[in-house]
C-alpha cells in the first residue's frame, strides 16, 4: 500500500490526495495545535477530501474555473481546506494575511491592494472573521463588494455534486501575494506544473517519505510555510503537526516540545527562529526535551548565521540535537519555494572569505578573520542558477560576486496582470550567450565548492567610497555589540546627507532602556559606533534609537529597509533618542 501512495505519478495535488483519501482515508494527515495547552485538531485524509469537495461546490456556484478566490484565514485548518477547495474547483486562491481586528487602520490597507490587483470577488473565511466584515467594508469600500462565505459552516453532504475540473498544468494554482519587503505586494502567478515541480524537488533534497513526520509554525500566507509545509504533507504524504506562529512568538519551546513529543524529523523556519529559542528557552524546559528525532533543522527565508547555528547546536545538544542536522537553503515566491539546499546527507558548508574582496565582489576564501558564510546547498538539478552582473547582464566567471538568475520549471509564470514588471523580472537575457529567459532575484550571491551562497539583497547595498557593504553584516555587528540591541531589531541603510552616501543605523532597544538615564543612552550609541568602526572601517551618521517593535517588517517576519529608509527620511520612526 505505501508504495502504491508514492508512486502516483499524476502532477496535480487534487488526484493526490484523492489518491490517498481512497488508499488511507483514516490516515492521519495534521494535527493542530491550538494557543492553550491541550488544545488539539486533527485531520484526515478521507476528511480532507471531503470538505474540500463541499468547498468547491460551494464555489462553482458563483465562480467558474480561473477566477479568483480570497482566502482570509487565521492560521489552522480551516485555511487548508479553503485553499485546496479552490484547486478543487478550479478557481485562483489569493492567500491573504487576516487584518488585525484591534489594528484595522494599519493591516486592511494591505488586504485592500491585494483585493484590487486580484479582481477577487468572493472571500472564503471563517464564521468569527465573517462576523467583522462589515466592519472592514465600512474601512475599506474595496471590501464592500466581496462575497464573504464562512466555509465552516457548510453542509458538507454536498460533496457528492462535485465534478472534476478540468486540469492543465499550466494553469494558475494560486496567487502568492509577495511580502512586500522590497515594495509594493505582487501577486506570483504559481501554475500546477509550477507546484508539481517543486513539490518533487522538495520531496527529493529533503528526502521526504509518507513515514516523515514534520513540525510547522510558519504564516501560512507565504511560500516557506504554504508550500513547505501545508502543502508537502498531500504530496508527499507525510504527517505534519501545526501551530499558529503567535504561539511560537510567545512560548518558542511549544515548537521544540512539539518536535520532541511527535518524534518530528523535518522540521525549521527562518534564522532568527532559532536566535530565539535561544534566548527564550530555559535550561529547566531544556531538560524535558528530546530532539534526536530531528534530522533536517532547514534554515531560510533570510540571511543564514553561523553564529545562530553555533549557538543553538550548543544550548540543544543536551538535548540530543546534532549540528549536521542544520539544512540551510534558498527560496523565493517567485521559483514557487526552493531554488537550492541540501540534498540531504551533504555536510554543513561554511566559508571564511576575505572581507575587503567581498566588497569589490570579489570571492576569496581565507583562513581566519574573515567574513563567515554559510552555504545554502547546491541548486537543483532541474533548474540553471547564472551569476551574473546586474548592470551589463554579463555571465560572471567562478569567483566573482553577482546577481543571482535562476531558470527551470519551478520559476513562476509572472506577476498578475502586471506585464512591465514580469518582463522586468522574469524575461532577462545574458548578454554573452543569448540564454534565457531566467528569473532576476534581485539577491547578490556566489557560487563555491558546489553551492550557492547569498551575500544581501541588491537594493538594500550600502555603496561607500566604492565599498560594497551587505547592510546585514552591520546588523550583525550592532546586535553584538550591546546587551541593550533587541535581538532582530536593527536596520542598517544609507541615505544622501547632501556630500555622499551616510551610513544610519536604526535600533530597537531592550524595554527596559526608553526610562534609562540620558548617559546610558549615550554609552549605548557610542559603543554601536565603535564597533562599526573597527569591524567595518565606517562612521555611523545617525544611531536612531526605537521603541520595541518600531521597526517595519512584513507579515512573515523580514525587515524592510526600504520603508524603514522612508520612515526615517520623513521623521516618522518611532524614536527613543537620535
Amino acid at each position: 500500500m505505501a508504495q502504491e501512495i508514492r508512486t502516483i505519478s499524476s502532477p496535480f495535488l487534487v488526484e493526490r490526495i484523492r489518491h490517498l483519501a481512497d488508499h488511507r482515508p483514516e490516515r492521519r494527515t495534521y494535527t493542530f495545535l491550538g494557543d492553550r495547552e491541550g488544545e488539539v485538531d486533527h485531520l484526515t485524509f478521507g476528511e480532507i477530501d471531503l470538505r474540500a469537495r463541499a468547498i468547491a461546490v460551494r464555489l462553482r456556484h458563483d465562480l467558474s474555473p480561473g477566477d479568483r478566490a480570497l482566502l482570509v484565514y487565521p492560521p489552522g485548518l480551516d485555511y487548508i481546506l479553503g485553499f485546496l477547495g479552490c484547486l478543487y474547483a478550479g478557481v485562483v486562491a489569493v492567500p491573504a494575511y487576516p487584518p488585525n481586528p484591534l489594528r484595522l487602520a494599519r493591516t486592511l490597507p494591505r488586504l485592500q491592494a491585494i483585493v484590487s490587483g486580484s479582481g477577487a470577488r468572493l472571500a472564503l473565511t471563517t464564521s468569527a472573521v465573517a462576523a467583522m466584515a462589515h466592519a472592514m467594508s465600512a474601512l475599506a469600500p474595496e471590501l464592500s463588494a466581496l462575497e464573504w462565505v464562512a466555509t465552516d459552516g457548510l453542509d458538507q453532504s454536498t460533496a457528492v455534486l462535485w465534478q472534476a475540473p478540468t486540469m492543465d498544468e499550466r494553469a494558475i494554482a494560486f496567487l502568492q501575494y509577495t511580502s512586500g519587503s522590497t515594495g509594493d505586494p505582487r501577486g506570483v502567478m504559481v501554475t500546477h506544473g509550477n507546484l508539481a515541480a517543486n513539490a518533487e524537488l522538495i520531496a527529493r533534497r529533503f528526502a521526504l517519505t509518507e513515514e516523515t513526520r514534520a513540525c510547522s509554525w510558519l504564516p501560512p500566507y507565504h511560500d516557506m510555510g504554504l508550500i513547505g509545509t501545508l502543502l508537502q504533507p498531500l504530496y508527499t504524504g507525510l504527517f505534519c503537526v501545526l501551530m499558529s506562529p503567535l504561539t511560537f512568538l510567545k512560548h518558542p519551546i511549544r515548537w521544540l516540545r512539539a518536535i520532541s513529543e511527535y518524534r518530528v524529523d523535518v522540521s525549521g523556519g527562518p534564522n532568527f527562529a532559532y536566535d530565539l529559542c535561544v534566548r527564550k528557552v530555559s535550561p529547566e524546559q531544556c531538560a524535558t526535551l528530546d530532539l534526536r528525532c530531528w534530522r533536517i533543522a532547514f534554515n531560510g527565508s533570510e540571511p543564514v548565521r553561523l553564529r545562530t547555528i553555533e549557538q543553538f547546536t550548543r544550548t540543544f545538544a543536551a538535548c540530543g540535537f546534532r549540528r549536521e542536522a542544520f539544512f540551510p537553503c534558498y527560496g523565493l515566491a517567485e521559483a514557487t519555494l526552493l531554488v537550492s539546499g541540501g540534498p540531504y546527507g551533504i555536510p554543513l558548508l561554511t566559508g571564511s572569505f576575505d572581507a575587503a574582496a567581498l566588497e569589490q565582489h570579489r570571492v576569496v576564501a581565507v583562513d581566519h578573520d574573515g567574513a563567515a558564510l554559510v552555504g545554502c546547498g547546491a541548486v537543483a538539478e532541474t533548474g540553471e542558477v547564472r551569476i551574473v552582473d546586474p548592470e551589463t547582464c554579463l555571465t560572471l566567471p567562478p569567483g566573482r560576486v553577482g546577481e543571482v538568475w535562476i531558470a527551470g520549471p519551478g520559476v513562476a509564470a509572472g506577476y498578475w496582470e502586471l506585464p512591465e514588471a514580469t518582463r522586468r523580472t522574469f524575461d532577462a537575457w545574458t548578454v554573452d550567450d543569448q540564454k534565457g529567459p531566467f528569473l532576476r532575484t534581485g539577491d547578490y550571491g556566489f557560487c563555491h565548492e558546489g553551492q550557492l551562497f547569498i551575500t544581501g539583497r541588491l537594493k538594500d547595498l550600502i555603496i561607500i567610497d566604492g565599498r560594497n557593504i551587505y547592510p546585514q553584516d552591520i546588523e550583525a555587528t550592532v546586535e553584538q555589540c550591546h546587551t541593550a540591541v533587541k535581538p532582530g531589531g536593527c536596520a542598517a541603510f544609507a541615505v544622501d546627507a547632501g556630500n555622499g552616501e551616510q551610513v544610519i543605523v536604526a535600533v530597537e532597544i531592550n524595554e527596559r532602556m526608553p526610562g534609562a538615564h540620558t548617559s546610558e543612552r549615550e554609552l549605548l550609541v557610542t559603543a554601536i559606533q565603535r564597533e562599526v568602526a573597527e569591524q567595518h572601517e565606517l562612521r555611523v551618521h545617525d544611531v536612531v534609537l526605537l521603541k520595541s517593535g518600531a521597526l517595519p517588517k512584513t507579515s512573515s517576519g523580514k525587515l524592510q529597509r526600504s520603508e524603514c529608509r522612508a520612515l526615517y527620511l520623513r521623521g516618522e520612526l518611532q524614536t527613543v533618542a537620535v
